[in-house]
């Protein structure tokens, strides 16, 4: 036994030595994984987590974006103020971010104007709780001081306004209107064609983008003549002279011209209020552009 045991499990130096090294390169390789893991994190975890890192980062930017539009920048102290006059650092003193401060004095800028306390509630960094906090604090004063006060004293203000002939003026007139720039001039004077005049200040209301607070800036400087409103003789008219009227719809027109047809002649508004598909209030808007002359 002994024999057999030297004879198959004895080694030579050589043998020996090389089994040592075997033996020692097996131990160093599995430890390398250990080592790298010691050495460098795990980029591959990193890679999949890098994403959800980004998006979280980017929430709480505009996390923090929003608050710091919410908050104000200053503390607030409550005082009598004019929306229509007071500036940056009035505004923030009243407990406004510089931001929300920026959009109050935009709106100014491009012309618009706090008529009545309710105006100021329309903007939109406006709280209904700041609206109400403020609301003791508003005073408006008049348009014409404002007006007054926009000039140096040494400069002679001679008139309030110029005023202008809102049925007879051009583009070029209309931009003297304070609050009127060329876009504005051209939609009222391309809808004043349409319509074949104003006769109502009020109406200016439907022409594109002119709201309320505009209107009220804009409505003492205009003046009204409604006898040049061109006038359309439904007893001779064509769909075509009728089809731009902002006021009529195309089967309107066609029920008007049909009715005609049938019926004869329109003697007065009662005829026209027999066109079933005219509404009352319609025909009422459409009174003043209409004649039924049997020329």
């Amino acid at each position: 036994m002994r024999k057999w045991i030297i004879t198959y499990f004895s080694f030579s130096k050589r043998e020996y030595n090389g089994l040592l090294v075997l033996i020692f390169l097996l131990v160093l390789s599995s430890m390398v994984p250990f080592m790298i893991e010691f050495i460098e994190p795990d980029q591959a975890n990193l890679d999949i987590e890098k994403p959800a890192i980004q998006k979280l980062s980017l929430i709480l930017t505009e996390k923090r974006k929003l608050q710091q539009l919410k908050k104000p920048d200053v503390k607030s102290t409550l005082f009598n103020f004019d929306p229509n006059q007071i500036g940056m650092e009035e505004w923030q003193r009243l407990g406004f971010s510089s931001r929300q401060a920026a959009v109050l004095l935009r709106y100014r800028a491009k012309g618009g104007r706090f008529s009545k306390k309710e105006d100021l509630q329309k903007m939109y960094p406006v709280s209904p709780e700041m609206y109400q906090r403020l609301l003791p604090y508003i005073h408006i004063e008049k348009e014409e001081r404002d007006f007054r006060r926009s000039f140096p004293e040494s400069y002679p203000v001679k008139e309030k306004f110029v005023l202008v002939p809102l049925n007879t003026a051009d583009t070029l007139q209309l931009m003297e209107i304070k609050g009127i720039g060329p876009v504005f001039a051209r939609r009222i004077f391309n809808y004043r064609q349409r319509l074949g005049g104003f006769y109502k200040k009020e109406q200016l209301m439907e022409v594109y983008g002119l709201d309320s607070l505009k209107y009220q800036a804009i409505k003492d400087q205009i003046s009204l003549d409604d006898q040049v409103l061109v006038r359309i003789n439904l007893n001779t008219a064509l769909f075509d002279d009728l089809k731009n009227h902002p006021y009529l719809k195309y089967k309107q027109i066609n029920a008007i011209i049909q009715f005609r047809k049938q019926h004869g002649n329109y003697g007065n508004i009662a005829d026209l209020k027999k066109v079933a598909i005219l509404p009352a209030e319609t025909i009422e808007r459409l009174a003043p552009y209409i004649s039924f002359n049997h020329d």
